[in-house]
């Protein structure tokens, strides 16, 4: 199995211990596993988990003119996210290609944005050069803080049920029905401690297929400006705002929405074989012409990987799509959660 991790962050070496001390398996700063992948990926798929997401980096956004300043770089509206509410998002070049995607969580007078730890560094520099004389500040919070994840069918009660977590603990719905946690790294232990009573413990791998599986996109290293926001139906997912006001790519996102139809969309698949983001696709309707690319890819609970591809419609629609090459392994198309179009 390749290495699917690029994380630059140093997990906390407190935290590190904490983790290993139940078992966690942690390769480059990620959980991978806690000892039985096999039994985690189940266990996603129909119990109640929790998963340190260090394979997410977490930036802080403060000052008075923070939200303004977001409202005016990120393709999801700030300003209609609630107190303790979320919103995915992205954020887009010029040309309207994708940076980063990011969930946005309202912190009292802050917000923190969640993303690939591989991008965190670059993007936190980028928005950097555009604060200009704003009055706002821009902290990755990796130091500091702890994000925990929370998933089943029964993920509220079983946080109920798990005990009182400390008070700084900070709590938000996001997509996908699930509970993201932002743990400041002194409670965090206590914090695993109360929720072991009520959650298996997993991998990073068991919650990115989660994602996967929600048709949830994470842009990465080897997936960054390539797609516009449509590509990986981000839209669709709420993560895209066409009532807001101007934001780097605006113009070709919107034009995109409202003078054509979007030719590649974004679909989960299912392989046999291993695949990771980046991985070239290809169609037998249009041969040695590359027709798409693998977003985000996982090890299947029953086998083989899952993944998240973007594909011609045409292709997908009336024709097999392989992996890297015109004659490779064929993908197997799965229904998404909501309706592609």
């Amino acid at each position: 199995m390749r290495n699917p991790y690029n994380n630059p962050l140093l997990m906390d070496s407190s935290w590190s211990e904490t983790l290993q001390k139940i078992g966690a398996r942690i390769e480059s700063g990620v959980v991978r596993d806690f000892g039985n992948a096999s039994q985690e990926r189940q266990a996603a798929r129909s119990s109640e988990i929790l998963a340190d997401l260090s394979h997410l980096a977490a930036l802080r956004f403060s000052g008075e003119e923070a939200e303004n300043f977001l409202q005016g770089q990120l393709s999801c509206d700030v300003k209609a996210i609630p107190q303790g509410g979320g919103s995915l998002g992205s954020y887009c070049t010029p040309k309207g290609r994708m940076l980063a995607s990011l969930t946005l969580l309202r912190d009292r007078n802050e917000f923190v944005m969640l993303l690939s730890a591989s991008l965190a560094a670059a993007i936190q520099k980028r928005l950097a050069m555009f604060v200009l004389r704003s009055k706002v500040n821009i902290a990755n919070s990796g130091d500091s803080l702890v994000l925990i994840g929370l998933a089943g069918h029964a993920c509220s009660g079983a946080l109920a049920a798990s005990g009182a977590l400390p008070a700084e603990v900070r709590t938000f719905a996001i997509a996908g029905g699930r509970l993201l946690l932002l743990v400041p790294l002194s409670a965090a232990a206590t914090t695993l401690t109360n929720l072991r009573a009520c959650f298996k413990p997993v991998g990073s791998c068991a919650w990115q297929w989660i994602d996967i599986s929600q048709g949830i996109p994470l842009i990465t290293a080897a997936t960054q400006d390539q797609l516009i926001p449509q590509m990986t139906n981000l839209e669709l997912i709420g993560g895209v705002s066409f009532k807001k006001g101007c934001y780097p790519g605006q113009e070709v996102v919107a034009r995109t929405q409202y003078l054509g139809r979007v030719k590649r969309r974004m679909f989960r698949a299912h392989l046999e074989v291993e695949a990771a983001p980046g991985d070239t696709l290809f169609s037998d309707d249009l041969g040695a012409q590359a027709s798409g690319l693998v977003v985000n890819a996982q090890p299947a609970p029953d086998g083989g990987w899952d993944l998240l591809a973007v594909a011609q419609l045409g292709s997908h629609d009336s024709s097999t799509v392989r992996l890297k090459a015109p004659d490779g392994p064929a993908l197997r198309f799965d229904p998404l959660p909501y309706e592609v179009t």
